[in-house]
């Protein structure tokens, strides 16, 4: 087997479980024959044979497991989709489960995720030298950065997640908040509560960064801001995520404390205010859409709990509420 040169820089070629280095292996005529059928007959742009997963651990052996469940019942061949995994030095180590059950896997740098499954860069140069179709960038990590889908555009493969302009609005909690006003949908008072949005109009302003309403930039505007929602109140920062960039105060004495923690933690990142939802169940519908237009619910789930405001367990479907209240909220999503 060959050994692709490796520094601490580049990436390693693929390897393949059983196949040589950077050689994709070759399945029967038949079968991807199969998937170019299946594909027109649906009406898609481009049949998918191989997809990169930039994710490890649990998302990366669901993913394959649910793809190879898929193609076995659908092409009658659980390998009809090439699977290839990204393998850190860690990962290696321990014979991570990702890396054993793909077929073909491609060694990255370690360390912190910022050199491996975050580093936009790294992925789209993964995915050209291992020529798969499409890549699926998982939960966390790169999955909600809107640069990887322009990134992958721009190369002529397919991102298996939503489009860029969505992202940076769905993912930013700022925008998120305002596209909800803009919907009519309820959300609690915020140090933005009084800005409205044509909806229709709304998505390109907030992409390019036009639509600011008002953000918190030092301690006093956040004071100011938390004695018009109400104490107790949430500090927040707009790109926070994982229990990062968020402070519960009762007062402003602790306002001044805390400020400075939740801007340290996401730098860069606008602030805002929110009133805190007192005895309340953090409950979520999954959502699920194409290019077309075609939204689907597909399942409710309870995030509740938590520990230091970042999700532990995700328990499905919601058991706390009606059935009513599940249903409700799927039509309404």
């Amino acid at each position: 087997m060959l050994e692709a040169q490796k520094n601490s820089n580049m990436a390693s070629i693929g390897r393949g479980n059983g196949f040589m280095n950077g050689v994709i292996p070759v399945r029967h005529p038949t079968t991807l024959s199969k998937v170019d059928e299946f594909c027109r007959a649906l009406g898609g742009k481009k049949p998918i044979h191989s997809i990169l997963i930039a994710n490890n651990g649990m998302a990366a052996v669901k993913f394959m497991r649910s793809v190879r469940t898929w193609a076995y019942e659908t092409f009658g061949t659980e390998k009809a989709i090439l699977l290839v995994a990204m393998a850190t030095p860690e990962d290696m180590r321990i014979n991570a489960e990702h890396i054993r059950i793909a077929d073909q896997f491609v060694e990255v740098p370690g360390g912190t995720n910022n050199n491996n499954y975050a580093n936009v860069q790294l992925i789209v140069e993964m995915a050209e030298m291992t020529h798969v179709n499409a890549v699926w960038p998982g939960w966390g990590h790169a999955s909600e950065n809107p640069e990887l889908p322009d990134a992958l555009n721009a190369k002529g493969i397919i991102f298996l997640g939503p489009p860029a302009i969505s992202m940076a609005a769905l993912g930013d909690k700022i925008g998120s908040s305002l596209i909800a006003q803009a919907a009519e949908v309820p959300t609690l008072p915020w140090s933005g509560s009084h800005v409205k949005y044509c909806l229709i109009n709304f998505f390109p302003v907030l992409y390019y960064g036009v639509a600011v309403p008002h953000l918190i930039s030092i301690f006093q505007e956040a004071i100011a801001s938390c004695q018009v929602v109400g104490y107790p109140a949430m500090i927040k920062a707009s790109w926070g995520g994982g229990g990062k960039g968020i402070r519960k105060v009762h007062n402003a004495d602790e306002v001044k404390a805390l400020f400075k923690q939740v801007q340290g933690e996401v730098p860069g990142s606008p602030i805002f205010i929110m009133k805190v939802a007192a005895q309340s169940r953090h409950l979520e519908v999954q959502l699920l859409c194409d290019e077309y237009g075609n939204v689907a619910a597909l399942h409710s789930r309870d995030c509740s709990v938590q520990r230091r405001h970042q999700k532990i367990i995700e328990e499905g479907p919601i058991t706390v509420a009606p059935l009513e209240t599940g249903e409700k909220a799927g039509a309404g999503s």
